[in-house]
């Protein structure tokens, strides 16, 4: 995994509610949008896959969030017990609480927002999706589970992009189903050689370009339109 140029950092904590979680906010001067991180099952805002992506995204003009979707303690809890990171609803409720506090902040509201979901992340982002269409304009899923928001993915709007490596085949299978219920514009992209994790040489610089030209390709000229 190569270096890739990042914006600073900044730490904030985003009220989820009546959550605080912490996160890093990165803005590029003269950001054309911001892409909150809805990470996956165990992990957080230090992920370095997500942290690298984001990298790419900065370089690309756009501004990130990482965040926690777990506060230390409920962390402490599902390190043990490991429920909390597959509790969708749960999940999901807190990904719309902070894409609801995005939209209060001054400096963020302004920018058209996209959501990059791994993992279980990817299911709580689709919810999050379908709940707030008016305020998400794009979605990608890294191998993601969007099939454990089958529900609500009839009711997604937002153009969204599934991102599987070609050697995760029981995932591939999950996200052609989940394609099947999607009514909005969505595409699935096989990562030749890529297992769950993207560790192959190439395979997560291969993800991150094709996240970054998705939301490139929906941020901006959705904002710009004003639908």
């Amino acid at each position: 995994m190569s270096q890739t140029s990042q914006s600073p950092m900044r730490e904030i904590v985003v009220q989820a509610g009546e959550t605080g979680l912490p996160a890093f906010l990165s803005l590029p001067d003269d950001a054309v949008g911001l892409v909150a991180f809805v990470h996956g099952s165990g992990s957080s805002r230090f992920s370095s896959r997500n942290q690298f992506v984001a990298g790419v995204l900065n370089a690309g003009g756009l501004g990130t969030l990482l965040f926690d979707l777990l506060t230390p303690e409920e962390n402490a809890i599902d390190m043990v017990t490991a429920e909390l990171r597959f509790d969708i609803p749960m999940l999901g409720q807190r990904t719309v609480a902070t894409v609801d506090w995005l939209t209060g902040q001054p400096q963020l509201t302004n920018l058209p927002l996209g959501l990059f979901g791994a993992s279980t992340g990817a299911a709580a982002a689709l919810h999050a999706a379908a709940e707030r269409p008016e305020r998400v304009r794009a979605v990608v899923s890294r191998g993601g589970r969007p099939d454990l928001a089958m529900a609500d993915l009839p009711r997604v709007q937002t153009p969204t992009l599934l991102i599987v490596g070609g050697r995760d085949v029981p995932v591939i299978g999950m996200n052609e189903e989940a394609a099947r219920h999607l009514r909005a514009p969505h595409q699935l992209a096989i990562v030749e050689g890529a297992t769950h994790l993207f560790e192959e040489p190439g395979t997560l610089e291969k993800a991150a370009g094709l996240a970054r030209d998705w939301f490139l390709r929906y941020l901006p000229a959705r904002a710009q339109t004003g639908d």
